[in-house]
């Protein structure tokens, strides 16, 4: 019996190899092509040095990796992951950020990562979703790159509004005291994984608290990032 070959989650031409989910034209037109700082991800004048806003007020983690920005065709297949919701897209976009992260090693020297963390939702919101989508990409990529993932380090201790619904201020307020780490993280270089990282107030809540228990190092890798 002939096999039927699957289709690109966005062009949706038949692949060769099915499992990708996304063929190589697509995976190549979603690829940032603007010079982005290594450290917050924003546009900058060069991609190998903190920018302007870094050099005076940098974030608190150490490199910043993302896909693409929060633009079509990508940020179409997030929101049909995240909202409609279609899990069976996680290992497409896991590929991706896989694809991005092995990139991005080329051009630094950050170490590689001891441990995979996934932003955590809150239980309630993870039972309306049926799954937290950073723990489906963390699944795939701890595989990928034999990396252990924790799955229950990370715990959200309230239920906080929707984040893009509010301001850069608000977000940061929303956020503190929202998580607790579970595991201890003294001297390992952590990754914590999101879908989206627009004003990076979750992370960055997420960061401080790692490097306030001992993390060495903390990078963010995420499908998206808002410019």
């Amino acid at each position: 019996m002939l096999s039927v070959p699957g289709l690109c989650w966005l062009c949706l031409m038949p692949l060769m190899l099915s499992h990708w989910g996304i063929c190589s034209g697509c995976a190549r037109a979603i690829q940032l092509r603007d010079k982005v700082c290594p450290l917050c991800g924003l546009p900058a004048a060069r991609d190998d040095l903190q920018c302007g806003r870094c050099l005076k007020k940098a974030p608190p983690w150490h490199r910043l990796v993302a896909v693409s920005s929060y633009a079509p065709p990508l940020s179409s297949l997030v929101h049909q992951f995240k909202f409609l919701p279609r899990p069976e897209i996680a290992p497409a976009l896991a590929r991706l950020l896989l694809l991005a992260v092995l990139n991005a090693r080329g051009r630094s020297v950050q170490p590689p990562p001891d441990m995979i963390l996934s932003v955590p939702l809150h239980s309630r919101r993870q039972w309306r979703r049926g799954f937290n989508q950073s723990d489906l990409l963390c699944q795939f990529l701890s595989r990928w790159l034999q990396c252990p993932y924790p799955r229950k380090a990370l715990k959200r201790l309230r239920a906080t509004p929707i984040q893009h619904h509010l301001s850069a201020r608000l977000r940061k307020q929303n956020l503190k005291n929202a998580f607790h780490l579970e595991l201890p993280v003294a001297g390992l270089h952590i990754v914590v994984v999101d879908d989206v990282v627009t004003t990076g107030s979750t992370v960055a809540e997420i960061t401080r608290l790692l490097l306030r228990s001992g993390a060495a190092t903390v990078q963010v890798w995420c499908l998206c990032r808002t410019l």
